[in-house]
């Protein structure tokens, strides 16, 4: 089962999308669409894929497991400890519940304060409302952005994490469009 799963994943991020089931068939050396939809219909059985509203399939994990080995001290060195000390699965840290989430790549240099960098990959959560505070993806009169949502005596504003960027108020509308779950950067 690992070897079709893998060669799923791996269509899905080379094409950035799912594969049909004629592409499945032809992936496993199937003669048939048929079998190809028994074997989707076991893997979502499995919890491995899933169908959107549409009965589109959509990856439900989109990793394996990795382990967690341990912790390693980022102030003052010490001995790190090494051990396999459980399992973590990177979709269900990274994205909460069922909600939708997206990712966005970021640009510019307004929310560096808070740890994220131009390029950077943030996983945003659908919401239309959010606790203040929290960093989100808003439309504010008509442009999108991302940012702090603050709250003062004139309502709720936009605020970076940068001080070279100023607060933003809406004049005409303020709109959440999602809350940043997780931020992600390769090097």
């Amino acid at each position: 089962m690992q070897r079709e799963v893998a060669a799923i994943y791996k269509f899905y991020r080379r094409h950035k999308r799912m594969p049909t089931y004629r592409e499945i068939a032809a992936l496993m050396g199937f003669a048939s669409k048929n079998a190809a939809y028994k074997l989707v219909q076991k893997l979502v059985r499995e919890g491995v894929l899933q169908k959107d509203k549409e009965g589109r399939l959509v990856p439900n994990r989109l990793r394996a497991e990795v382990i967690l080995a341990g912790v390693v001290e980022a102030g003052i060195p010490s001995e790190a400890e090494v051990a396999a000390l459980e399992r973590l699965s990177l979709d269900e840290t990274l994205i909460e519940g069922n909600n939708v989430t997206y990712a966005l790549r970021v640009k510019g240099d307004s929310m560096e304060g808070a740890g994220i960098l131009e390029g950077d990959l943030v996983l945003v959560e659908c919401a239309e409302d959010a606790p203040v505070g929290a960093i989100v993806v808003a439309c504010i009169d008509g442009e999108w952005t991302l940012k702090y949502l603050r709250e003062g005596r004139g309502g709720r504003y936009l605020a970076a994490a940068n001080p070279r960027y100023p607060d933003l108020y809406p004049s005409e509308s303020l709109r959440i469009g999602g809350i940043v779950r997780a931020v992600v950067r390769t090097y």
